[in-house]
């Protein structure tokens, strides 16, 4: 007997967004019993963050959004700003806080969801399903069986890659006193920061008012910084490139999100398989993992209620992969200048279309069309490179 057809281990934006597509019935289709595996307050519980994404119209978490905004601008590091429409898509921004918030109102009202706080010790393969160990909060050991397996917590380690970058950063939600900002535009790169050796940094402010924004600072490196670093950096940032004034901090946010041509296993056992960041759904060169995970979630939901094996799919097209190896290779070499090569995308592609490319979603004639705008001789190079680079652990 299974104690649910399915189980979702993880309380993140993929196991939510699982459990949030599973819920409910549909007429004519299954409604398979799912149990979600939330772990307990403490470090394994994923910190509050913010998730961006860009899609046509209304969208299905519209009612968790803290903003959205039609129009990008792009700072090169001296010179005029690059700005372009979005039309007919939206930038939109949702804090975890209110995320969870939506997703856990719905499937309280779910006769088929249940939840469940704890830590998941093992998953292991077992006759037609597969069991889970876990441990709640009070130390009381439980051992839970579900016929299909969704595991969305980070992976312990990154499979071997013959490039990997990391997407740090930190940011501060702040108040000015004065009305500094455009609440209509997003700034989705400023180069106008001090630029590391062996990477790549940039602003980056996402106005919610003309007195509030999260104002954050953004490197692609291989390696993170200090505490005392990040603080500097947005410091310097909103100080003295922004010049914001008198401001109030009231929250902060620190992430890292791993850049990697890395191939990510979505099937670990029999029936467990990956979904999320931990199934490959974050685009490699730009780090934004939302809207890949939303693809990955819709159809593995689509293939339970048809009664079909749910395999989740590859988050990015094996083109779109190949494309991000070869830009991760240049930048991780030093081939290309970084914010030379952004702003001459954003400069020379419509907005709208340079988006779709970022999201996998256009031709490959618009795909080749975007890659004249790059430096053709350093990425060319990097392509012919990378079949002769072995793969080795990130450390």
């Amino acid at each position: 007997m299974f104690e649910a057809e399915v189980a979702v281990l993880g309380g993140g934006a993929a196991g939510l967004s699982l459990a949030h597509r599973l819920a409910g019935h549909a007429r004519g289709l299954r409604t398979p019993s799912v149990l979600l595996v939330d772990a307990p307050p403490g470090p394994l519980r994923p910190p509050r963050r913010t998730w961006c994404f860009w899609e046509p119209g209304q969208g299905r978490f519209d009612g968790a959004l803290t903003a959205s905004w039609g129009h990008l601008r792009v700072r090169p590091p001296t010179g005029d700003p690059i700005e372009g429409d979005l039309a007919p898509l939206r930038y939109k921004m949702i804090r975890s806080d209110d995320f969870e918030g939506l997703v856990g109102r719905d499937l309280a009202r779910s006769p088929n969801v249940r939840r469940l706080e704890a830590t998941v010790e093992t998953v292991e393969d077992i006759e037609g399903g597969a069991r889970v160990q876990v441990r709640s909060a009070d130390g009381e050991a439980r051992v839970l069986t579900a016929r299909w397996v969704f595991d969305s917590r980070p992976p312990g380690s990154l499979p071997a890659a013959r490039t990997t970058l990391l997407q740090h950063f930190h940011g501060w939600f702040v108040r000015t006193a004065r009305p500094v900002f455009d609440p209509g535009t997003v700034d989705l790169m400023d180069f106008r920061t001090p630029q590391p050796a062996d990477g790549l940094s940039f602003g980056y402010v996402l106005p919610v008012g003309p007195h509030e924004a999260l104002v954050e600072y953004t490197e692609f490196s291989p390696r993170t910084l200090t505490d005392g670093e990040y603080e500097a950096a947005v410091r310097h940032y909103a100080d003295d490139v922004l010049r914001l004034g008198d401001t109030q901090v009231l929250s902060t946010e620190t992430g890292v999100i791993p850049m990697t041509d890395a191939p990510m296993p979505r099937q670990v056992g029999a029936r467990v398989f990956r979904i999320g960041a931990a199934g490959g759904a974050t685009r490699p060169a730009t780090g934004y993992t939302f809207a890949g995970l939303q693809r990955q979630t819709r159809a593995v939901a689509a293939a339970l209620r048809r009664g079909r094996r749910p395999v989740p799919p590859p988050a990015h097209s094996a083109r779109s992969r190949a494309m991000d190896a070869v830009l991760l290779r240049a930048l991780a070499s030093g081939r290309v200048d970084g914010p030379a090569l952004f702003c001459g995308l954003f400069a020379h592609v419509p907005a709208p279309r340079l988006l779709r490319f970022l999201d996998g979603r256009t031709r490959l004639r618009e795909d080749l069309a975007v890659g004249l705008r790059t430096p053709i001789g350093p990425m060319l190079r990097s392509a012919l490179e990378l079949p002769l680079l072995p793969r080795r652990p990130f450390d």
